[in-house]
């Protein structure tokens, strides 16, 4: 086991983290739909935001301000650099960050509606949004720039969006801890993204090089270090030390995700969970993702 491995184990043994993960799973529907709507492929593509990779960068890296290539592949982290750099910083040549944002708004709020039906407007709804804006009150900003970026925007007055924004901080808020305990593992974003689709999560890998950008020969690399290190075996599976490794990066990322959770507490954050795995079948039965068997955004 190398040190990497053992900061991991170290920083998670005392933390209960069963909490995080659930709020995760049940809330994670209600901001993801945003990648499949075509009311956002619509309001994007108004703006003149072409291709599909351009309208995904250039959306969810908006509240950032305009920033380039280097700093989206970073915080977005299992993207190939090059392939983030044939739309950064170019689109904010054609669509400045904040009409992005606004379009992306503009979007969620169609989408939700579309989706939601007469439930936009519940009194569920406003429950779980009140819930998830006063568990962003435990989130800072240090080490965390995506969630930064969009908590700097403003709050939107109505329900459904207020809730589509704090479910965002809260999502981005653990997604870049995430990348803080897969560092503390030792992993880049394509060996991270390579034992993600070995274990057979998510997408196909003929879909993941393509949507990330990565080449057959910079994938087959990526495996002969991950053999290396005995986290794939000789056919290009995962070991049971990549297993174990896997699974307390998700501990690691529990633990770092637990501020807004403990601020919430433990019978409104299960309320809140309760809420929303509701409001996210009612999504995903409206047909949200189309031909995915949607799971974990990573």
């Amino acid at each position: 086991m190398t040190a990497p491995h053992n900061a991991v184990t170290t920083a998670v043994n005392a933390a209960d983290t069963a909490l995080a993960r659930r709020c995760h799973r049940a809330l994670e529907p209600l901001h993801a739909n945003i990648y499949f709507s075509p009311e956002a492929e619509q309001a994007f593509g108004e703006l003149g935001l072409e291709p599909a990779t351009t309208r995904y960068f250039a959306g969810r890296a908006a509240p950032m301000g305009a920033v380039g290539a280097g700093a989206v592949a970073a915080a977005f982290y299992n993207f190939n650099p090059e392939l983030v750099a044939k739309s950064l910083p170019h689109a904010w040549s054609i669509a400045a960050p904040a009409e992005v944002v606004a379009a992306r708004f503009d979007a969620a709020d169609r989408t939700l509606r579309r989706l939601l039906g007469p439930a936009v407007t519940s009194e569920e709804v406003g429950e779980a949004a009140a819930l998830a804006r006063r568990a962003t009150e435990a989130c800072t900003p240090e080490g965390r720039p995506l969630y930064a970026g969009h908590a700097d925007l403003d709050w939107p007055e109505q329900p459904h969006l207020a809730l589509w924004h704090a479910v965002t901080l809260l999502r981005e808020y653990r997604g870049d801890g995430h990348l803080m305990a897969l560092q503390t593992a030792g992993l880049s974003g394509l060996h991270a993204l390579v034992l993600q689709i070995t274990s057979g999560e998510g997408l196909s890998e003929q879909f993941a090089k393509a949507s990330r950008g990565w080449s057959d020969g910079q994938w087959g690399d990526a495996q002969d270090v991950l053999r290396a290190r005995k986290l794939l075996d000789s056919r290009n599976q995962l070991t049971d030390e990549a297993r174990e490794l896997r699974e307390r990066i998700e501990q690691h990322t529990d633990a770092l995700a637990m501020a807004p959770w403990r601020h919430l507490g433990e019978t409104d954050s299960l309320r809140l969970a309760e809420i929303g795995k509701s409001l996210s079948k009612k999504v995903a039965a409206a047909g949200a993702f189309p031909g995915h068997a949607f799971g974990s955004r990573r």
